[in-house]
């Protein structure tokens, strides 16, 4: 089976690149066309690209421009790149289309019967709620479940998704509830987390992530405690940090604290994410969580809000601790309890690692995927839109 993977943007490539080569290895023929890759995507051996989008929004002298007349070039390009990935499907001929995000939905959903014509759709929903209702991508949300409605097959990773694409009047037979693929764990030794402990948040730095929540929790924490942690927000800004940096200056914990505004690369992740690391994922708003599998693949004990991937994957007491989005006070009661009992801490530790086994693994997703392919192939044109 021939699957044309499309991610323009190249939002989740560690998701696109591991899904796609679960996919080849399930006997598909599978291309990612995309943009360019750059010096902060990390790796993406073993899979084939295609990368027809962004050819002229990406040189550097379009970059270096204000924002507004970037973003505006930018949405000028990607009209021109779909169509470009319409004339390399046209030759291609590729038995199913399956679209990982949709960079803008007013117009690319517009597009869709075109692309239809060629092959059956797919679409990852990654986030029902759109961009996770960022203000700055407000563009980007316009049009979303209109556009929704022109695919054949809609895949979403969790209960939240599905209920509400449900309540969004988005017909039920064509919505896939598929699981993220649990990754195999890289360390199987015990982590007694002793010594002094890292409170964790990685991955970009946006504003539905809570850091200022996590700050506030930390410094909630009784000197006694934070004495025993530090707190290390890491990760690419995708906002302001002044006004962050400011809530560190102002607590009683500034100097447990640090903000790294730093891309992390592959092979750094193992020294971050090493003994002694609490995950927290203090999120107002989600679906899924990339680097929540990577806290999974590194064994490492969870602290997450209730809410998507987190409240489907994890138990409260078990893999760490579920809090209720935005309760600050839950969430410092939530860092109190695995700073201060190592016994328990260690024990989260160990559940994770189990998790890994027993989750569903990327060779069960692809297969399961592929019945989706086929499930949309067999249907055809009978699908009404």
């Amino acid at each position: 089976m021939r699957v044309a993977m499309v991610d323009p943007s190249l939002f989740t490539l560690p998701y696109d690149a591991t899904l796609s080569r679960a996919l080849t290895g399930a006997g598909c023929d599978v291309t990612l066309h995309t943009r360019s890759l750059q010096a902060n995507d990390g790796a993406a051996g073993g899979i084939n690209m295609s990368q027809e989008f962004y050819r002229f929004a990406e040189q550097r002298w379009v970059r270096a421009m204000p924002k507004p007349l970037r973003l505006a070039i930018k949405a000028i390009d990607h009209a021109a790149s779909m169509h470009k990935l319409w004339r390399t499907l046209k030759n291609t001929r590729p038995d199913i289309i399956h679209f990982q995000w949709l960079p803008l939905p007013i117009l690319d959903g517009r597009l869709l019967g075109r692309f239809r014509r060629l092959a059956p759709l797919v679409l990852t929903v990654h986030d029902t709620d759109p961009f996770n209702g960022d203000p700055a991508a407000s563009l980007q949300r316009l049009g979303v479940y209109d556009a929704l409605a022109g695919f054949n097959r809609l895949i979403v990773h969790t209960t939240q998704g599905h209920a509400r694409l449900v309540a969004q009047g988005l017909p039920e037979n064509r919505l896939e509830l598929l699981p993220h693929g649990i990754p195999t764990l890289l360390d199987a030794r015990p982590d007694p987390m002793q010594g002094e402990l890292t409170v964790l948040l990685f991955g970009k730095i946006k504003p539905y992530k809570g850091a200022d929540l996590l700050v506030n929790a930390f410094a909630a924490l009784p000197e006694a405690l934070r004495c025993q942690a530090r707190l290390r927000i890491v990760g690419r800004p995708y906002m302001d940090l002044a006004p962050l940096r400011a809530q560190v200056q102002a607590s009683r914990a500034a100097d447990r604290i640090s903000i790294e505004p730093d891309f992390v690369a592959d092979e750094a992740l193992p020294a971050l994410l090493g003994p002694g690391t609490i995950m927290v994922f203090p999120y107002r708003e989600i679906e899924a969580s990339g680097v929540l599998y990577q806290a999974l693949e590194y064994g490492r004990p969870i602290i997450a809000s209730r809410i998507g991937a987190f409240a489907d994957i994890l138990q409260d007491g078990v893999h760490g601790r579920l809090v209720p989005p935005g309760d600050t006070r839950a969430l410092s009661a939530a860092l109190a309890n695995l700073i201060g009992d190592r016994n328990a801490a260690a024990a989260s530790a160990d559940a994770v690692r189990l998790l890994t086994r027993h989750g569903p693994g990327w060779d069960d997703v692809a297969q399961k995927t592929v019945a989706i392919y086929r499930s949309a192939i067999a249907a055809g044109e009978a699908v009404v839109f």
